[in-house]
């Protein structure tokens, strides 16, 4: 399975989810929330208040799994939830996705449909490509994670803003640090 276009949705779930509840910089309001669901293709006209906490909770969950610096501890992060979350695919035709593949019934509630899709999706991006591509930030200072689904997989960075930070923060290091003339070192 290719971890693309409708699947690559569950995977930037996860990342805003966590992203909105765990970082310092993060809004885990209502508002924030029915936000990211909309955005990544969630069923977000759902969304109740009472569903806030649920989906809260599984984005602290889910940063251990992108916390986690070895494979072993991510899968079986990944087997526990797996094990936990009572799952029960079926596949579904609706609109604009065409035939695919749901984890959890059209009649559970949004938090458990979000938590099942977005769980196997990850699980999905493990199995293809390792912990590689996900991950937290590599900038100074930034505590947001990240999931690379692009085909190059070189992601290190929560955005462009952090990696140009970066990058230009290593520059103007660069020039600062006299260099040796040729023959004198």
């Amino acid at each position: 399975m290719q971890i693309t276009g409708y699947k690559s949705q569950g995977v930037a779930a996860a990342v805003d989810l966590v992203n909105a509840v765990t970082t310092v910089e993060g809004d885990a309001s209502f508002a924030a929330l029915r936000e990211i669901l909309r955005v990544n293709g969630f069923f977000w006209h759902e969304f109740e208040e009472r569903d806030a906490e649920p989906l809260r909770r599984w984005g602290r969950t889910l940063r251990e799994f992108f916390d986690a610096a070895e494979l072993e501890t991510a899968v079986s992060l990944l087997n526990e939830l797996m094990l936990e979350l009572p799952m029960h695919p079926h596949l579904a035709d609706h609109d604009p996705h065409g035939l695919h593949l749901h984890f959890a019934p059209p009649t559970a509630r949004l938090p458990h449909r979000f938590r099942a899709s977005t769980l196997m999706q990850l699980s999905e991006l493990v199995v293809q490509h390792g912990l590689g591509r996900t991950g937290t930030c590599a900038a100074e200072g930034c505590d947001r994670v990240y999931a690379d689904t692009s085909r190059a997989g070189r992601r290190r960075f929560c955005s462009e803003a952090c990696a140009n930070r970066t990058n230009v923060a290593a520059f103007r290091a660069r020039r600062r640090t006299p260099r040796t003339p040729e023959g004198t070192g």
